[in-house]
């Protein structure tokens, strides 16, 4: 393989690993941020980095459209371009499918997208076509291109979306060029039906991939929903290779999917946050333009490092508040750094408990902090 995964630890079905790649090892469970058009919003890489991130996502589509594959390649790949100089995994363009669904269309060659940015111009999206802008984005975690649906959806839609997504995924790895340091993941779909999502993971482990994902969840399924897919679909896929939910998400679901055996996650949420006066903190999240912040002298938390909590500067909520009242930008960019921060830092204490053995003494003080009870 490619790629290595090393499993260090495990308590439970919570596994403490590491992912090697030719740009440096990640720890895992890990949380990648989200730098989407090459950039992580809001953020400078160097304040990136000093969050603790040590893996960034980068969009398939969205970099194909602007400033596209060959532009990329020739300023000499991502790592290059961004300025990000450690891993990076790339979406393959299969959630824009349903994000962007009123724009697409699908056949078993692949998917026609009409521009969202001009709304005129056509792309079409091979398996092929993703794996090929990946190799020039130079992404050391390549993704199959796939289907991502709506819940909840039909039986025999959902039936259909796992055989495609399968010879999908077998067409990926066939254009996949294999390097040191460099893999690619298939992604399990399979909707809210567990035997689906049992066929779609036992078909890609016939094919073999260097880790896998599990798709189609956190779409707007009840939180049970997804737990109990995660529950069914991560023991069926192979022990030693990691294993990656998309898109997901809160605190909350963070620690329930790592409870049942996930090691990778992405989420745009933390930097969205940000932008929109949400900080997250231990007591659970703050709306920093409620008006009880004006005159609140406390940080936004006691306990955090970043920037704009440490103890060297000690930014108030006040002050915060005024930032964001007065539309000025540096208090998007505070909460987006301090809102990282915190999932960091989240995973690090994740990590740090599997490997002494008390996840479940963690997850349990964490959750009753974080939920005010």
């Amino acid at each position: 393989m490619a790629l290595k995964f090393n499993l260090m630890a495990t308590d439970g079905n919570a596994r403490r690993g590491s992912v090697e790649t030719a740009h440096g090892t990640f720890q895992t469970p890990a949380f990648m941020a989200v730098g989407t058009a090459a950039t992580v919003k809001a953020l400078s890489m160097d304040m990136v980095q000093a969050t603790g991130t040590e893996v960034i996502l980068g969009n398939t589509y969205h970099l194909m459209l602007r400033p596209g594959g060959d532009l990329i390649e020739k300023m000499g790949g991502l790592h290059k371009f961004s300025g990000w100089q450690r891993p990076i995994l790339t979406d393959s363009g299969g959630f824009q499918v349903m994000s962007l669904s009123g724009l697409t269309k699908m056949s078993e060659d692949g998917v026609q997208f009409t521009s969202h940015i001009d709304g005129g111009q056509k792309h079409f999206l091979t398996p092929e076509k993703s794996v090929q802008i990946q190799h020039q984005l130079d992404s050391n975690i390549t993704m199959c291109l796939d289907e991502c649906l709506k819940l909840p959806a039909d039986r025999a839609a959902v039936e259909k979306n796992v055989d495609m997504v399968t010879r999908w995924a077998a067409r990926s790895k066939t254009a996949f060029i294999d390097r040191p340091g460099y893999g690619i993941f298939g992604i399990v779909q399979g909707a809210d039906y567990p035997d689906l999502r049992a066929r779609s993971a036992a078909a890609l482990t016939d094919i073999g991939f260097d880790g896998y994902a599990i798709g189609g969840l956190a779409v707007g399924e009840p939180q049970e929903v997804m737990f109990d897919m995660i529950s069914a679909t991560a023991p069926l896929l192979p022990v030693h290779l990691p294993r990656y939910l998309m898109g997901v998400g809160t605190p909350l679901d963070i620690l329930g999917a790592v409870e049942r055996g996930i090691d990778m996650f992405d989420c745009v949420m933390p930097t969205r946050a940000g932008r929109t006066a949400q900080a997250f903190t231990r007591r659970g999240t703050l709306n920093m333009r409620n008006a009880k912040f004006r005159d609140d002298t406390e940080p936004l938390d006691v306990e955090c490092g970043c920037p704009a909590c440490d103890d060297s500067k000690r930014l108030s909520r006040a002050y915060i508040h005024h930032l964001i009242k007065c539309d000025e930008m540096l208090g998007a960019i505070l909460l987006s750094q301090h809102n990282l921060w915190f999932y960091q830092d989240l995973m690090r204490k994740i990590r740090e408990s599997i490997k002494h053995g008390e996840f479940q003494k963690f997850k349990k003080e964490f959750v009753e902090k974080y939920s005010g009870n």
